[in-house]
């Protein structure tokens, strides 16, 4: 029974704050340890109840702020950017399951660090008119593979979100949302307890399922013009508002590998402070 964890860290324990997931501060020195130990303990859970192979993908930024050498020795670790399936790299390999780990409410939503790919020039995406989290869009491509959501952890937002997109996933609020930068934070040791125990309950649900392919439309919307014009370069991708652009896939494979050149282009137009 081979599971995959998609593990971002916006919405680990104790983060609340820009400095705490961003690269090379002192903060995120201390919270790739917190980071690490929601993943070991999940990871603990999967192999309590019959996991016989656990492969976490880093998906967070820079995609390397786990730290190898504290990963349960049982588990697998894909680490490093530019993966073609990006937080879901994997997710195609055959896996029984997938947990979304330390997830995050969406572009336009309340919600501790909330936003979509990009961390602030993104307003708001929807998957098929309905709006989208990462989480949304990355349970799309899940069904399509046939790989059912286990666990979804994150702020309660966060949860909130899974509980729509996932419903029958287990799910584990770390914290509660005060607003973007503060949250009601339980410790290390109280989410550890409640990831293991998630994720042990949820292996009864571990199995592949029918495959779900169908076409999809996403639509996204910046805080700046100038950065929808950059998107509505790219071949299939028009541009329907002053701030908004769209295209439809055949699948949603094809769906998220347009969405992130789209990401791609725009967070390249951002110019210094003007964005």
């Amino acid at each position: 029974m081979r599971i995959m964890i998609s593990a971002d860290m916006e919405g680990a324990t104790g983060v609340t704050w820009t400095d705490d997931v961003i690269p090379g501060t002192e903060q995120w020195q201390r919270f790739r340890r917190l980071f690490t130990g929601d993943v070991n303990a999940t990871i603990a859970g999967l192999f309590d109840s019959g996991a016989t192979d656990v492969l976490v993908n880093e998906a967070h930024s820079s995609q390397r702020n786990l730290l190898l050498e504290d990963l349960d020795g049982r588990a697998r670790m894909l680490t490093g950017r530019h993966k073609p399936l990006s937080m879901m790299q994997g997710i195609d390999s055959g896996v029984d399951g997938v947990v979304f780990l330390g997830y995050h409410a969406g572009a336009g939503f309340d919600g501790v660090l909330s936003h979509t790919y990009l961390e602030n020039q993104i307003t708001g995406v929807w998957l098929d008119d309905v709006p989208a989290s990462e989480g949304r869009l990355n349970a799309a491509m899940a069904a399509e593979y046939g790989v059912p959501v286990l666990v979804v952890s994150g702020d309660d937002k966060a949860c909130d979100d899974a509980q729509d997109y996932a419903p029958e996933a287990e799910l584990v609020t770390v914290k509660e949302c005060v607003s973007r930068y503060a949250a009601i934070c339980l410790p290390p040791a109280r989410t550890a307890e409640l990831l293991t125990s998630a994720a042990s309950d949820a292996m009864n649900r571990a199995g592949r399922v029918e495959r779900y392919t169908t076409p999809h439309r996403i639509e996204v919307e910046f805080d700046a013009s100038h950065l929808a014009q950059a998107a509505a370069v790219i071949p299939t991708v028009e541009q329907i508002g002053v701030r908004r652009v769209g295209f439809d896939a055949p699948d949603m494979t094809e769906a998220m590998k347009a969405f992130k050149i789209v990401t791609a282009i725009a967070a390249g137009a951002v110019q210094g402070i003007y964005g």
